[in-house]
């Protein structure tokens, strides 16, 4: 078997992060090996770079350097866990990846986002998902569910909502720009709902 790395990508409060565990889960009830981590982290390096960005005590940080501090996480992660993994055949599932960068540092920020493509492409050494699950939900009730839901509530959720906005229309740009990658899911259905689609969508790849 051949490796298959999968993404889930989607604003703040989606919902993508607890959809990892059972799907990772479900692929392995059908003989799979699957490796899950999440960006920022995943890494002890990359965790420690976590730790600065989702500070709160940070907020001073320029969004330069957040974009930075981002790849940087990432370059540990694909070289340390990711590659390796998929060598050995194995699906990695990923909270998170280089088109975060795009959405949240490109779209939401406003920096130039081909500038951004090529550090990526030089941080990852060119590594780009095989799938990309955007979990979609309207800006305003992902962060209502980031405030009620006793998660973390970090520096980048404290972005102004103008800003989440800006997020979410990247993602719904970029999905359009690679159509064969991206599957687009509505993240307001029951959980239950958005499991099966994600597994209809992974499904598909893995036939």
């Amino acid at each position: 078997m051949t490796g298959l790395f999968i993404t889930l990508e989607g604003p703040d409060g989606c919902g993508k992060s607890t959809q990892i565990a059972p799907l990772a889960d479900y692929l392995r009830s059908i003989g799979r090996t699957v490796f899950t981590t999440r960006e920022p982290g995943g890494t002890a390096i990359s965790d420690q770079v976590r730790q600065i960005l989702m500070a709160m005590k940070n907020t001073s940080m320029h969004p330069r350097t957040e974009l930075l501090l981002f790849l940087s996480a990432r370059a540990q992660l694909v070289e340390e866990v990711i590659r390796p993994r998929l060598a050995a055949g194995e699906i990695v599932i990923s909270d998170r990846y280089g088109d975060s960068t795009l959405a949240y540092q490109g779209y939401g920020h406003g920096y130039d986002r081909d500038t951004i493509r090529r550090l990526l492409e030089f941080a990852t050494g060119g590594l780009k998902p095989d799938l990309t699950l955007l979990i979609d939900v309207d800006v305003e009730e992902g962060l209502r569910r980031r405030q009620v839901g006793g998660g973390e509530w970090n520096r980048l959720d404290a972005y102004q909502l103008e800003f989440h906005r800006r997020v979410r229309e990247g993602y719904h740009e970029l999905a359009k720009l690679e159509p064969a990658r991206w599957v687009t899911i509505n993240g307001e259905q029951t959980p239950e709902m958005v499991q099966l689609s994600i597994r209809q969508a992974v499904d598909e790849r893995i036939v």
